[in-house]
């Protein structure tokens, strides 16, 4: 029995459940909320976004059917959480996603918990500028250096279309760095 299939067994066994999702949490914690980060930008969102991802994984544990690997499927989860998060609030706010973004990425240089240089900003600007789609294969590709076959599994497309969109995206950035860099 692989490790993955002993903890995915451990995490479903209410005898072991509750060390086993410690173990888990120990294990992706810092994985998923740097993924997150990526999508709401914020710490204090990214903290709650993940709390709700651990929350669900929790809860549907005995529906992970184990076709794909639990990091795969914890992923997807988190992707999902943090873009219904984005459009919520929006939503709340009473704005456009790319609006709210947009602002987001204006704040991120008053953010205690952003350390990024000035370069880095103008990195996640470009990246914000990208239809929501582009922005997800543009960060797992380039920050969390997945392998394509791994990102078809979590976003439930094609390697084909991953590609094309990484492409479009890298081309994005480069003109909107071109465009932004300061003189």
């Amino acid at each position: 029995m692989t490790d993955e299939k002993l903890l995915v067994a451990q995490l479903k066994d209410k005898s072991t459940q509750e060390l086993a999702f410690r173990n888990l949490m120990g294990l992706y914690k810092k994985r998923l909320y740097w993924h997150i980060r990526k999508i709401v930008l914020s710490h204090d969102d990214a903290d709650d976004v993940l709390q709700n991802t651990f929350i669900k994984v929790f809860k549907n544990i005995h529906n992970f059917n184990e076709e794909s690997k639990l990091y795969s499927w914890m992923y997807r989860i988190a992707t999902n959480e943090s873009i219904t998060f984005i459009n919520k609030k929006a939503q709340k706010l009473n704005v456009d996603i790319s609006e709210l973004q947009y602002a987001m990425a204006e704040t991120l240089e008053n953010d205690e918990n952003y350390s990024g240089d000035n370069i880095q900003l103008l990195l996640q600007k470009a990246i914000i500028s990208l239809p929501q789609k582009q922005q997800l294969v543009f960060n797992m590709k380039y920050f969390d250096e997945m392998k394509y076959d791994e990102m078809a599994e979590i976003l439930e497309t094609s390697v084909g279309a991953l590609k094309a969109s990484y492409f479009h995206a890298v081309k994005k950035i480069e003109n909107y760095i071109k465009l932004n860099l300061p003189t």
